[in-house]
């Protein structure tokens, strides 16, 4: 009874707020339209939406309609999309969502040895992917997210790439620059440049300054690692990096890294898949491929 063109019709409708706008993205009449939903909710029993004018709002039912459309179709669409690949000879697409904007770097040293190994398969990074991971796993926009906050779910797997220390990064002639480690109190006067992420989602905030009642004097945002590198270097700030970034900036860059507070903070990198796509060869192999020790260069140093 329910079918596949009824969700789509559900989500495009919800989304263009009108029969004549879903009818034009349907490449359909807006009577044939019109009939469509007419006769689904004759089937169905219940109303769907309601109208207001020119525009639709969705109903309760239609709500719960709308939930199943954004859960099942983008599934059907990406099925649809690795058959073509399939069909012109190519394995598939393997999208990365990032949840580490310091991880790009060692992103880029994995990616390059797995597009040697697999020549019949691209790689899609999302960057900016702000943020939904674990939905984006589900809803199977991406195929792979990294992040360093794992979110145990029923039917997804995160598999630990590499552990690495958490530090300041202040310049070299800061007045810190010379401690063995840094308390929650010496932000206090501090600007410490963070990447664009909510709060509560920084290790700065979370396991260090928020449990000692401590902020900054001031939180500025920077969205790339040079651009905030090059802040902290010219004085205007502090940062927290992984130490493995900060020492690999260190090396061209008069840059200090700093252990946060007497025993530092640890961490993990996790890669997220869903269980079912467990038998995709080309998908394990990335990960494989990220858990070599070769590309984990950084370990915690206690």
């Amino acid at each position: 009874m329910l079918e596949r063109s009824h969700l789509m019709v559900v989500r495009e409708v919800e989304r263009q707020g009108s029969l004549t706008g879903a009818a034009d993205v349907l490449n359909i009449t807006q009577s044939a339209l019109s009939h469509t939903v007419k006769k689904l909710e004759q089937q169905l029993g219940t109303p769907v939406w309601t109208r207001e004018g020119r525009s639709m709002r969705l109903t309760q039912a239609g709500q719960y309609l709308l939930g199943l459309a954004n859960r099942l179709l983008p599934q059907f669409e990406h099925a649809e999309a690795r058959m073509k690949q399939y069909a012109q000879g190519e394995r598939g697409t393997l999208r990365i969502g990032m949840e580490c904007h310091p991880c790009y770097q060692w992103l880029l040293k994995v990616v390059s040895p797995y597009l040697a190994r697999w020549p019949d398969v691209d790689v899609d990074v999302k960057q900016r992917f702000q943020f939904g991971g674990i939905g984006a796993l589900f809803g199977y926009d991406i195929d792979v997210l990294v992040t360093p906050d794992p979110l145990m779910k029923p039917g997804l797997r995160f598999q630990p790439v590499f552990d690495y220390e958490q530090v300041l990064v202040v310049a070299d002639g800061h007045a810190l620059a010379n401690e063995p480690y840094v308390t929650p109190a010496h932000l206090s006067s501090e600007v410490l440049i963070t990447y664009p992420v909510e709060t509560d989602r920084l290790d700065i905030y979370t396991q260090f300054l928020t449990p000692a009642n401590i902020v900054p004097r001031r939180h500025k945002v920077i969205e790339t690692t040079d651009i905030m590198l090059q802040m902290v270097a010219s004085g205007r700030g502090v940062a927290a990096l992984p130490r493995w970034l900060a020492e690999e900036y260190a090396e061209s860059m008069p840059l200090t890294p700093l252990r946060l507070g007497k025993k530092g903070i640890a961490k993990q990198i996790f890669l997220g898949t869903r269980e079912a796509d467990d038998a995709i060869d080309y998908l394990s192999a990335f990960v494989a491929l990220a858990r070599d020790a070769e590309w984990a260069e950084a370990r915690f140093r206690a």
